[in-house]
């Protein structure tokens, strides 16, 4: 998938009080990066499976792709600068 965008994925659950706060950063930076990354949203609590298959072991975590491949993650809170960073290391 040569010059496939880049995927992230927000794994969070309803019950996680961090999750909810970090939605609007991540909903920010899919605008800011919307046709040049693709952004997901992951309910962990309703896709066990993937998150076993990324080892998610907690929540909030940002999985960072590149070519179908995990190339970072974020786990637990972050300023939006840190995933603004990190997509444009993959870009």
């Amino acid at each position: 998938m040569a010059g496939a965008k880049p995927v992230v994925v927000d794994c969070w659950a309803p019950w996680c009080g961090p999750c909810k706060m970090m939605h609007p950063v991540i909903d920010e930076v899919a605008a800011e990066t919307e046709g040049k990354v693709i952004v997901g949203k992951l309910n962990v609590d309703e896709n066990p499976e993937v998150c076993e298959q990324f080892g998610i072991m907690n929540v909030p975590t940002v999985v960072f792709l590149k070519d179908g491949k995990e190339v970072d993650r974020v786990v637990g809170l972050a300023m939006k600068n840190v995933y603004q960073d990190k997509l444009n290391a993959l870009l």
